[in-house]
């Protein structure tokens, strides 16, 4: 969230959050996603706006609450015992309490558009939260109007083992699908679901990116009307390491990561090769990756830009490995903490705007 916040503190300063039209987050994109559209009334900021309301009080919110001690402390509530294997619907409690997002999806703003992304445990496909419904292509969708913001934001968020699912009751809904995969969007019939609980997970089990929206990974062409994305992708890389001894109960949990982050390479490998051949339509914006090293890089390409970029201050390798290390949580931050992530963000999506738009 932190790292998210400094790269909306570049778009505010250059007046591009009012461009923005499509939002597509997993995790705490989502999480910091909700507490944007909460602090400004659910709908869309201004660039003046963030910069003079949200960022301060975004700041002010992950270095004063600490939303894993309050979601434990609920967990232990008799009532929510039941979701002891489902604990997203406790986050989602905690997210209501702690951050006062009560809202209903149908509360959401038309515009810009927010796909709210988790992964659906019984079919492995995307699902996806939405102002006007939820469900995924294979099973089809139902309106989301009962469904809180802070229900999709805790199932994005939804990380297996640490959190566990988010379940939803399907007799609950009216599910509808289209007749065949290539039927016009009219042509939709009411479905009943062969099961009777949907367990979400976290939407990077999916697409750790979130683009799959927007972007044609296959093709590797944006989506009808898209003319622009930008990937910010706080995700932390695979740590290298020794594997342990033989009936180390961390060794499945392993081979897991290692999955998720081939997955991830893959979406990564994909985008990349189109914003090369295509530098105008996309950017992607990565937690760990250090400037002066990249200005370097790219200075027989564009001297001039890199010149002037290498006379001013960044953060220094030490410092973007630190940020870069900082563990997937829901505790508080400190404010050195808050700021060097944030910091790393903001200077993330500078030196790429800089370096690489003088080049088009």
């Amino acid at each position: 969230m932190a790292f998210h916040c400094g790269v909306l503190r570049w778009l505010a300063e250059n007046k591009q959050i009012e461009d923005v039209v499509h939002v597509s987050t997993v995790s705490g994109g989502s999480l910091f996603t909700g507490l944007m559209f909460k602090l400004s009334d659910w709908q869309w900021p201004s660039s003046e706006q963030f910069l003079l309301s949200h960022h301060p009080q975004i700041r002010k919110i992950l270095t004063e609450k600490d939303l894993l001690i309050s979601a434990i402390k609920r967990l232990l509530l008799p009532k929510n015992w039941r979701f002891l294997l489902s604990r997203a619907n406790v986050i989602s409690q905690t997210i209501e309490h702690c951050w006062g997002i009560s809202a209903q999806l149908s509360n959401l703003p038309e515009m810009p558009v927010w796909s709210v992304n988790g992964t659906t445990a019984e079919t492995g496909r995307r699902f996806r939260f939405k102002r006007s419904g939820c469900g995924d292509y294979e099973l089809g969708y139902a309106e989301a109007y009962r469904f809180k913001v802070a229900d999709a934001m805790a199932t994005s968020a939804a990380f297996p083992i640490g959190i566990g699912p988010f379940v939803i009751k399907t007799e609950d809904l009216v599910w509808y699908r289209r007749e065949s995969w290539d039927s016009p969007p009219n042509r939709i019939k009411e479905v009943k679901l062969p099961f009777d609980r949907l367990h979400i997970y976290d939407g990077g089990v999916y697409d750790n990116l979130g683009i799959e929206p927007l972007f044609d990974m296959g093709t590797q062409k944006l989506k009808d009307g898209v003319d622009r994305i930008i990937v910010s992708d706080a995700g932390a890389s695979l740590k290298r390491g020794p594997l342990g001894w033989a009936l180390n109960p961390f060794r499945a949990k392993r081979v897991a990561d290692i999955a998720l982050d081939q997955t991830r390479a893959l979406r990564v490998r994909s985008f990349i090769n189109f914003i090369k051949t295509n530098p105008s339509s996309g950017k992607y914006l990565q937690l760990g990756t250090e400037a002066l090293s990249q200005i370097e890089k790219f200075r027989a390409q564009n001297d001039g830009v890199c010149q002037k970029l290498l006379t001013e201050s960044w953060l220094d390798g030490n410092d973007v490995q630190i940020a870069a290390g900082y563990p997937t949580t829901l505790c508080r931050l400190t404010a050195q903490e808050f700021d060097r992530l944030e910091r790393h963000g903001y200077e993330t999506a500078r030196w790429n705007e800089l370096l690489f738009t003088p080049m088009l």
